[in-house]
C-alpha cells in the first residue's frame, strides 16, 4: 500500500504496482551460545541481581521487555509458570519456571536491602519503576567477554539459546512456538537449523559415490 501511495500519487505514475518484483530481505540465522558457554556466562556474573535478569532470559526464553515488565504476582512458584503479559502482539501467554531459575529469585530477593513492590527487577531508586533496559544489555553485553566468549552476547541471544536447546533435547516445537509466543510455527522452524544434531544423520552422496 505504501509502495503504490508513493507511484500513483508522489511520483505520479499510475503504474500498476502490485506487478512490481521488490526484493526480499536477507534472513540470516540467528546467533546462539552453546550450553558450556551458557554455563561460563552465568559464572561470572555475580550480581545477584544480574544473575537473576540473565537467567530468566535463558531459563524461560523471555524477550527484554518481557523480562523487565515482569510483576511479583506473575511467578507462580506452585505450579512452576511465569505468566508474561502484554507479550509481542499484545498477548498474555504461560512460559515455564525452571527450579534453578526460582532458587536464583529466591537469592536475588533475600540479598537486596529494598524489596521488589511491583515489579521483580525494579530500579534502584525506584521500585515502581522496572529496570533499565539500558543497563540490562550493557550487564549481558559485558559479561560476554569476562567469559571469554567472542560472540556479542545479549538477551535475544540467550532467548536463542534457551529455544535452541529446549529442541535438542527432545521438546516438541509446537510447544516451543507456544513457550516463546511466535503467531507462526514457521518462525520457530528456523532453530531447527541450529540444533547440533541437525545435518549428524544426513549423508553427503559424494560420499556414496564408488570412486
Amino acid at each position: 500500500m505504501r509502495h503504490e501511495v508513493f507511484f500513483n500519487h508522489v511520483a505520479g505514475k499510475n503504474w500498476p504496482v502490485k506487478h512490481i518484483p521488490f526484493q526480499r530481505k536477507h534472513k540470516t540465522l540467528p546467533a546462539i551460545l552453546t550450553q558450556q558457554e551458557v554455563k561460563a556466562f552465568l559464572s561470572v556474573i555475580g550480581n545477584p541481581k544480574y544473575y537473576a535478569i540473565a537467567s530468566t532470559f535463558y531459563g524461560s526464553g523471555l524477550r527484554l521487555s518481557e523480562c523487565l515488565n515482569l510483576k511479583i504476582e506473575d511467578i507462580d512458584s506452585s505450579n512452576m509458570v511465569i505468566t508474561v503479559r502484554d507479550g509481542k502482539g499484545k498477548k498474555d501467554r504461560v512460559t515455564i519456571l525452571s527450579e534453578k531459575l526460582l532458587s536464583a529469585l529466591r537469592e536475588y530477593y533475600r540479598k537486596i536491602p529494598v524489596k521488589p513492590v511491583t515489579y521483580v527487577f525494579p530500579k534502584k531508586d525506584d521500585t515502581f519503576s522496572h529496570f533499565s533496559k539500558r543497563q540490562t544489555q550493557q550487564f549481558i553485553r559485558d559479561a560476554g567477554p569476562k567469559a571469554g566468549i567472542k560472540k556479542n552476547v545479549s538477551p535475544h541471544i540467550l532467548r536463542h539459546s534457551f529455544a535452541t536447546h529446549l529442541l535438542e533435547s527432545g521438546v516438541n516445537l509446537r510447544k516451543i512456538q507456544v513457550i516463546l509466543g511466535h503467531r507462526s510455527l514457521q518462525t520457530t522452524a528456523v532453530y531447527t537449523h541450529l540444533t547440533k544434531d541437525f545435518l549428524c544423520d544426513v549423508k553427503s552422496p559424494l560420499d556414496i559415490l564408488e570412486v
